[in-house]
């Protein structure tokens, strides 16, 4: 039975369907964007071609959205059209043909304001039970895809999971005073402790969420690299990362003083995978302990696949400051 994979012109549509296709499995990548592993082109606004596209389909794995780095440059209307209308198009084509499976690529951005702490408190804890605050017009239909995912997992009898995934991407970071400070390979495997995750960890989340079917037909799971901390470290880690992280990963601080790499001064929130590894049996590979013993023997960081994938960027334009305006 065939995989609809959407957005797969994107970083996460590219690598969920170059890792089914290298399984020899039936999978069929939509995107907006023409690209080498898009087989058929077209909105996901547009309901006839969503239509279309799930003829003897089985498995949804629904990646495609507008991101973060469009809010700059596109309209309200846009994420509407793209995060909600278009995920509302796919789920009732999904239910009206009884697909067994639809999983749905959310962000840990939906959580908004609920991932800042107030200054003086501990990092924030943050599980699938933290109630998201969303800050941006990203995060308000992210989340609201994510109900519409509930909805139809409760009213339709879809079985649906969603994926709220951390940082993947692999472009310089958003914020201007992170690129000046830290070297671009330092702050990235800086957040692998708390907010990051290797795209290869995101493929085997949603292929394992796709053969186990959640209970009660909707579940909902945090995609990020195992932090190595304990939720009674928060307070300190708030206030003094370096000595909570040598705690943990000791081998650390020689690598980093060998590259003049630091690491950041505070965090200020965890993202805890632990009930995607514990429902799902997932075994992610890639955490901060794991990259910091890849750079005392001279390997590679990343993945292969995500080397493989490499960047792709958010825009058909350059801009003058940074990767993309805020």
């Amino acid at each position: 039975m065939t995989v609809l994979v959407t957005g797969s012109s994107g970083h996460l549509g590219e690598a969920l369907v170059r890792t089914l296709a290298a399984a020899r499995r039936d999978v069929i990548g939509t995107d907006i964007r023409p690209g080498p592993f898009t087989h058929r082109t077209g909105s996901i606004t547009d309901r006839g071609f969503v239509r279309d596209c799930m003829d003897g389909v089985a498995t949804v794995l629904h990646a495609a959205t507008l991101h973060k780095p469009h809010v700059a440059t596109h309209g309200r209307q846009d994420f509407i059209d793209v995060n909600i209308t278009g995920t509302l198009n796919l789920l009732e084509e999904a239910a009206r043909r009884g697909v067994a499976a639809f999983i749905y690529t959310s962000t840990t951005s939906v959580f908004g304001d609920a991932l800042i702490p107030p200054p003086g408190a501990p990092a924030a804890w943050i599980t699938e039970d933290v109630v998201p605050v969303p800050k941006n017009i990203y995060g308000v239909t992210k989340a609201a895809a994510e109900d519409l995912c509930r909805l139809f997992a409760r009213n339709h009898a879809l079985p649906t999971t969603v994926l709220r995934v951390s940082r993947f991407f692999p472009e310089e970071d958003d914020d201007r005073a992170i690129r000046d400070t830290y070297a671009d390979a330092n702050a990235k495997t800086n957040e692998f402790l708390y907010r990051r995750v290797d795209i290869e960890d995101v493929v085997s989340a949603h292929l394992l969420a796709a053969e186990k079917k959640p209970r009660g037909g909707f579940a909902r799971y945090i995609i990020s690299a195992t932090a190595p901390f304990a939720r009674d470290e928060m307070d300190e880690l708030r206030h003094n990362a370096p000595r909570v992280v040598a705690r943990h990963v000791p081998a650390y601080e020689a690598e980093y003083a060998a590259r003049g790499w630091r690491m950041f001064e505070n965090i200020d929130r965890v993202y805890v995978n632990a009930r995607a590894r514990r429902e799902l049996g997932w075994q992610p590979r890639h955490d901060f302990a794991a990259l910091v013993a890849r750079l005392g023997s001279g390997d590679d960081i990343e993945s292969e696949l995500a080397r493989t994938i490499g960047r792709k960027g958010y825009h058909d334009r350059a801009f003058g400051d940074g990767p993309y305006p805020l």
